[in-house]
């Protein structure tokens, strides 16, 4: 629908709840991300960092008030270059593959697309928003991935 059709997705400007239906639901092929978002509405508290419904509720507030649901869909639509084609990036480079996500990048892809691969790990959890669903995780790739070039 994004890379189609974004356009049709003017609903999700029109009513909060639309949007908040949109954003609960968006991309739950596998049960991710939905799973862990639905599972936080019910959470007030978390001790291992998990999503609450406070952060939820930020996340949908923050599109609601800038109006960028349509427009955060608009990439998928205009970008044609090939999401998963091999770029040669020369810079170092740190990939985190979350087991939710829609493509779990080999690392084979991963060593050919860059060739200054630092870092290469597959996590235990996470999906297409592992920032947002597992932010305690998330954060500590990122340290794993560029400890190397403190």
């Amino acid at each position: 629908m994004m890379a189609a059709r974004p356009q049709t997705l003017y609903g999700i400007a029109d009513s909060p709840v639309g949007l908040a239906a949109w954003l609960l639901d968006h991309n739950d092929a596998g049960g991710q991300p939905a799973a862990a978002v639905t599972s936080a509405l019910d959470r007030t508290a978390s001790a291992a960092g998990e999503l609450m419904r406070e952060e939820i509720l930020d996340n949908i507030t923050l599109y609601w008030l800038t109006n960028t649901g349509v427009s955060a869909s608009r990439l998928y639509w205009e970008y044609k270059g090939g999401f998963f084609n091999t770029k040669g990036v020369t810079i170092p480079v740190a990939v985190s593959v979350f087991p939710g996500e829609q493509y779990q990048s080999p690392r084979s892809w991963a060593e050919r697309a860059y060739p200054q691969l630092i870092y290469y790990n597959e996590a235990g959890k996470g999906g297409h928003f592992a920032a947002w669903e597992q932010p305690q995780l998330f954060t500590e790739e990122v340290r794993a991935a560029f400890r190397s070039l403190r």
